[in-house]
């Protein structure tokens, strides 16, 4: 199938964007980017097969089959520009994150795989996931986790780079150049303010960071060990959120029930035998 795309009309996505895309994709193939696949892929497994519904959507990085789990009867994939890989055959949409082809309340399930991550704007296209998706429709978001072993030593880089020791060995860098790193914390409070209930939040990753498959390997007890002593200092977070939806209930009037009248109620009485000038005698009679 041929993918969609605007007729007529560039892409709004940036060059600078497209760029950083192409060398996250890059980094993707390396060994420890293979060992973030690998966990990021059984995560969404596990969490896309109980998902039902119509329609899901996953926005970006075909290297990662996001939905092959699921059971809906409409799945796509989007990604910003055409592709010349293997992956570009699943590929169904070419759109930007931020102006989705979908009319309003009509996803049942969307995936953002490090979309946001290389989004020049990712509150927009935050914004446009819930206008597209239904009620109770699920969100899920896949970013490097900026407070880890491999966030830190993104950070020193960037110091090395900014004091102008851009050519020593300590300003090397290990991760590409992909934009911001959002942090959870910062991730939730956006969810928040778009109405999103953030259902959990889950952590992976924790070796430290090496290029080489057999250090990767050799330090395969830190991923038992930092899920049991540091959980939140995983290189990857995986994060599912609800959109909810505050609906309205009728109140009918509070009638007040009517009390029951008020007024005195008759006796009858028993007719006595005395007259009106004192008791009746029998001699009288």
């Amino acid at each position: 199938m041929k993918p969609l795309t605007p007729e007529g009309s560039e892409l709004p996505e940036s060059g600078l964007s497209r760029e950083l895309g192409h060398k996250l994709a890059a980094w993707f193939h390396t060994p420890p980017g293979q060992y973030l696949l690998q966990w990021e892929q059984a995560q969404l497994d596990q969490e896309v097969i109980d998902r039902f519904g119509f329609n899901a959507l996953q926005l970006g990085l075909p290297d990662l089959d996001a939905l092959r789990a699921n059971r809906m009867p409409h799945r796509w994939l989007s990604v910003p520009e055409p592709l010349h890989e293997p992956s570009a055959g699943r590929v169904a949409l070419i759109n930007h994150a931020a102006a989705l082809p979908f009319p309003e309340s009509s996803l049942d399930l969307v995936v953002l795989p490090h979309t946001l991550e290389l989004s020049a704007d990712p509150h927009a296209v935050l914004r446009e996931v819930e206008r597209v998706l239904v009620p109770e429709g699920r969100l899920v978001i896949c970013g490097l986790n900026p407070v880890s072993l491999w966030g830190m030593r993104q950070f020193r880089s960037h110091l090395m780079h900014r004091l102008g020791l851009g050519k020593t060995r300590l300003a090397g860098r290990f991760l590409p150049e992909a934009g911001d790193f959002i942090g959870p914390w910062r991730l939730k409070d956006w969810l928040k303010l778009l109405s999103f209930e953030v259902e959990s939040c889950e952590y992976g990753c924790y070796r430290p960071a090496v290029r080489s498959d057999k250090w990767l390997q050799r330090w395969v007890w830190m991923d038992r060990l930092g899920s049991r002593s540091w959980p939140f200092l995983g290189a990857v977070y995986f994060l599912v959120a609800v959109k909810r939806v505050k609906g309205m209930r009728l109140l009918g009037p509070a009638w007040k029930p009517r009390r029951a009248a008020t007024a005195p109620i008759a006796v009858a009485q028993r007719p006595s035998l005395k007259g009106r000038h004192g008791p009746i005698s029998c001699s009288r009679l």
